[in-house]
């Protein structure tokens, strides 16, 4: 079965599966599939899936044979129906992301792109998505945590000379911490990649 990395409960829907296999990315990028996909965060059928988004019963049970092999969707339950057996389905979780790791080669790779450009950015980002997914996976192969530490909030700076006042006292913070706690030689001590990020809130989200 094509990689689907699960980020939630022990069993049962996750809230959020990051997809690395090019075939399960390829089936989950399909609009009509992806529309399949998000009806069916709560169990449901081909019959009661084709009522909902328009399509005939044939229709979507073409699809969702598509979605189940590539771990996008799983068995709720078995029912008998008028004379046959109807598959209850759900999708496996709430939201996907998709990783760079799909592309292979292609990946956006950080240490090609200009430092101080947005696109930089987005690169590191996806590079966490790819490498956090994978230690995911292996953490939960073995049974184990993987310790991360997520900070997020949103703030409002009256202009361009706060904004830069703020990064600058925001970098001394941070080399004062990195100074204070980095410990090159530290026996069983295990290296952290540490990302802060800020750019302006989308005009969409902004109240």
């Amino acid at each position: 079965m094509p990689s689907v990395v699960n980020h939630g409960p022990a069993s049962g829907q996750a809230d959020l599966a990051v997809i690395d296999s090019p075939q399960a990315a390829t089936t989950l990028l399909d609009p009509l599939r992806a529309r399949l996909l998000a009806a069916l965060t709560e169990p449901g059928s081909a019959t009661t899936i084709a009522t909902r988004l328009g399509l005939t019963r044939q229709q979507a049970n073409y699809h969702l044979r598509a979605l189940e092999p590539a771990g996008l969707l799983e068995l709720v339950e078995l029912r008998q129906r008028r004379g046959f057996t109807e598959r209850v389905v759900r999708a496996t979780a709430r939201g996907y992301v998709v990783s760079p790791a799909v592309l292979g080669a292609l990946a956006a790779d950080p240490a090609r792109i200009d430092r101080l450009s947005a696109r930089y950015l987005i690169a590191v980002a996806a590079r966490a998505v790819r490498e956090v997914a994978g230690m995911l996976q292996a953490a939960t192969a073995a049974d184990k945590q993987l310790p991360t530490l997520t900070i997020d909030t949103d703030l409002r700076l009256a202009s361009a000379a706060t904004r830069a006042a703020f990064t600058a006292e925001l970098a001394d913070a941070v080399r004062t911490l990195v100074g204070k706690y980095h410990d090159e030689a530290a026996t069983g001590g295990r290296w952290h990649r540490l990302v802060l990020t800020a750019y302006p809130t989308p005009p969409e989200e902004e109240s």
